[in-house]
This record gives C-alpha cells, sequence and structure tokens, in this order.
C-alpha cells in the first residue's frame, strides 16, 4: 500500500522574494511619508512667539532639541543663543540631538553647525532655517523669522 507524500504549502524563493519586496516597498512609503519635506507642511514654523522655558536648559557649546515645537536652540558662546526650525533641509526628519558642536539628523547623517546652522555634512541641501531667540525674564522666546 503505498501513501500519497503529505503535502503542504511551500512558497517558492520567487514568492518569499516578491512578498518580501512588497513588504519592503510599503514601509519605504511610510518610512518616506514620515520624512516628508518640511516644504510639503506648512505647519512646521510656529506661528508666533514661543516660551520654551528656562535659559538654563541649553548647555554652554551645545543645545537642546525641542521635539515638540520642532526647534533647536543652541548656546555657540555664554549667553549668545542660536535657534533654527528642528526639522532637516534633506527629507525633513526631526534633528535628534546636538553632539560635538553639531545640530545632528538621525535619518540620514546631516550635521549642521550650531553657530548658524550651516550644512557640515551632507546629504542635507541647505542650512536650517534660522528663528529670532531673545531671553526674557531667564527664558527663551523663539519666533520664526
Amino acid at each position: 500500500m503505498s501513501e500519497a507524500p503529505e503535502t503542504s504549502p511551500t512558497a517558492s524563493r520567487r514568492t518569499l522574494l516578491c512578498g518580501a519586496a512588497a513588504v519592503l516597498a510599503a514601509g519605504g512609503t511610510v518610512a518616506v511619508t514620515g520624512c516628508s519635506s518640511s516644504s510639503s507642511s506648512g505647519s512646521s514654523a510656529p506661528k508666533g512667539p514661543v516660551d520654551l522655558g528656562p535659559a538654563s536648559a541649553v548647555p554652554e557649546g551645545g543645545g537642546k532639541v525641542y521635539r515638540e515645537q520642532k526647534i533647536v536652540v543652541t548656546q555657540p558662546t555664554a549667553g549668545q543663543y542660536k535657534a533654527f526650525n528642528a526639522r532637516c533641509t534633506h527629507a525633513g526628519c526631526l534633528v535628534d540631538q546636538v553632539k560635538n558642536n553639531q545640530i545632528q539628523c538621525p535619518c540620514h547623517g546631516s550635521r549642521f553647525a550650531i553657530t548658524d546652522g550651516a550644512v557640515q555634512d551632507g546629504p542635507a541641501p541647505s542650512p536650517l532655517p534660522a528663528y529670532t531667540v531673545t531671553v526674557e525674564g531667564g527664558n527663551l522666546k523663539v519666533t520664526p523669522s
């Protein structure tokens, strides 16, 4: 008596590769959407003066990213504050830290100067847009320029 071999669905290598490509394409669409250019979104810049709290929160020679407000503030030298839009000019990702005198973007490695937002390492094509920053009563007030 011969038994029929047990059959179970098996995927060919081609089916697996095509499925993986489809998943990656869908994920890429989501990733690209998440890093869309700031020029396509009018909500990237605050509309008026933004109170960011104590100036003492921004270290001398470094900076602080205010993610919710999409602003990064630096203090290149004691008492000198600079503010920039925190969206990278390459793909619109938010910068995530200020380290080694540079504002750093985690998405593709762009680096910007803490003094003027100039590109120090690409692929960002242009500097971070600068904002006006003042210290009032010990608090940082930032206004888009």
